[in-house]
């Protein structure tokens, strides 16, 4: 699969190669949604937390005498069934963690890009780089294909300072390095934009042969 390479003012430089391994490789809906499903979990923090009657502050007499008072018996006022008792079975901190092998969470990552490169998604840029940090110089390049407003998920190899903060105004736009691309932010976004270097990454990375 062949896609045009783009400068950063949105013109069409070249022309470059996609890996079929990477962005042509089978599609699995459950194991991507499995890779989805464990994200999420992972991003939980699981710090919930509930008292029981037993943590609950006050309560230390006997409300009223066992009997004669013509009243259910009561030991504390801190019981489940009093207002601002403690409560039963309520959450407790835990980890929602989930595993899942390498080789399948990198190829739910490829079935992922492979679903943006069918859709026309995947887009390659010669490099990030703009003559300074204005926000503008991004809108413009957004305005040249036809992007603006959309999500979008951009992915580097070599950060370039100048042109991350003309991005950073842009609430749509998510910039990040190519190793921490995740299935999540790759099915969120509208368009995938990927410069040459982080490309070739990639394509080094998520090779069939080395996952």
């Amino acid at each position: 699969m062949k896609t045009n390479v783009i400068n950063a003012v949105g013109e069409i430089v070249g022309e470059s190669e996609l890996a079929a391994s990477v962005f042509e490789a089978p599609i699995s809906r459950p194991l991507m949604q499995q890779a989805l499903v464990r994200q999420l979990a992972n991003a939980r923090r699981g710090t919930h937390k509930t008292k029981t009657r037993g943590e609950v502050k006050g309560g230390g007499r006997k409300p009223w005498r066992q009997k004669g008072t013509g009243r259910a018996r009561q030991g504390t006022i801190r019981a489940p069934q009093w207002v601002g008792g403690g409560t039963v079975f309520g959450p407790t901190p835990r980890s929602y963690a989930q595993r899942m092998p390498k080789r399948m969470r990198r190829a739910a990552l490829r079935s992922a890009l492979s679903v943006k490169a069918t859709d026309g998604a995947v887009i390659v840029l010669d490099q990030l780089e703009w003559p300074e940090a204005k926000t503008r110089h991004a809108r413009r390049l957004l305005a040249a294909l036809g992007l603006e407003g959309q999500r979008l998920l951009l992915a580097y190899a070599d950060p370039n300072e100048e042109a991350l903060r003309a991005t950073r105004n842009l609430g749509q736009v998510c910039a990040l390095p190519y190793p921490y691309l995740n299935v999540r932010d790759v099915l969120q976004c509208n368009a995938l934009i990927l410069t040459v270097d982080a490309l070739r990454g990639v394509e080094a990375w998520l090779e069939t042969e080395h996952a």
